[in-house]
């Protein structure tokens, strides 16, 4: 029998590879996708808002990876293919071998705009006027 957290690696694999067979195989039939952009949509939605994203995906970066029950945890760093990259954690919930539903927790940049042991003020990120990619879509938004 495959792991919840086997499962979810696959998922990775699957942008990585830009495998959208594989990821149609993984994803439930009454899967559903929560972001702060995104609140609880369904499987063909996430596959035709959020899959394109995969290409932009370099590679994943595991960082922490915790199973409990159902559940699967997982912090990541991401790198685009432009070389940009950022951390997220997502929560996923797998059953009867397929990925449920995920919560993805956007993170911030990699490397942190602040520098070692110090804070951004509020709002500063609109302060960096550059454009900034947004961590789900890869296609940028205006800071």
């Amino acid at each position: 029998m495959t792991s919840a957290a086997e499962i979810v690696r696959s998922c990775f694999v699957a942008y990585e590879d830009k495998d959208r067979r594989a990821i149609e195989e993984i994803l439930s039939a009454d899967f559903t996708f929560t972001s702060p952009l995104d609140n609880k949509i369904d499987r063909q939605t996430y596959l035709d808002r959020c899959w394109p994203v995969s290409k932009n995906v370099h590679d994943f970066k595991l960082v922490n990876l915790a199973e409990s029950g159902s559940q699967v945890f997982v912090t990541y760093i991401s790198t685009l293919d432009s070389g940009e990259s950022f951390r997220n954690t997502e929560v996923f919930e797998v059953a009867g071998g397929k990925i449920k539903s995920v919560e993805v927790y956007f993170g911030w940049d990699v490397p942190h705009k602040a520098t070692m042991g110090s804070f951004l003020e509020s709002g500063s990120r609109k302060k960096l006027n550059r454009h900034i990619p947004d961590p789900v879509y890869g296609d940028g938004t205006e800071a």
